[in-house]
């Protein structure tokens, strides 16, 4: 089969790698107990993916959030971005401070008791 469809892989590859990622602040959060994992990072729902799968293969690095899982099962937690950073233009921007700040205000805000 001939074709010109390699272009418009081309083309809708790099549309893709030009789109912002939705960098922000999740949770995720073990509902019984209330114990929280709060962190940040440059593709939020994509980090959110990334534990999710880490849980379901018994490999998550944080033992106290895999045992939970392990007891409860993933209908006991939620998972959640919370906060996103507004997409920048600017090559100055400080993505990775801004993140911090934006974390340490939801830390501050959520007054998670329990944490991971």
């Amino acid at each position: 089969m001939a074709g010109g469809g390699g272009a418009d892989r081309r083309e809708m590859v790099r549309k893709y790698k030009e789109t912002p990622r939705p960098a922000g602040v999740y949770r995720v959060q073990h509902t019984p107990s209330g114990r929280t994992l709060l962190g940040a990072g440059p593709d939020a729902p994509a980090m959110l993916n990334r534990i999710r799968a880490e849980l379901r293969m018994r490999g998550h690095r944080n033992h106290a959030l895999q045992a939970d899982w392990n007891a409860y099962g993933a209908d006991a937690f939620l998972f959640e971005v919370v906060d996103l950073l507004p997409p920048s233009n600017d090559p100055g921007n400080d993505a990775e401070g801004e993140l911090e700040t934006l974390l340490a205000l939801w830390r501050e805000k959520l007054e998670v008791d329990g944490k991971y």
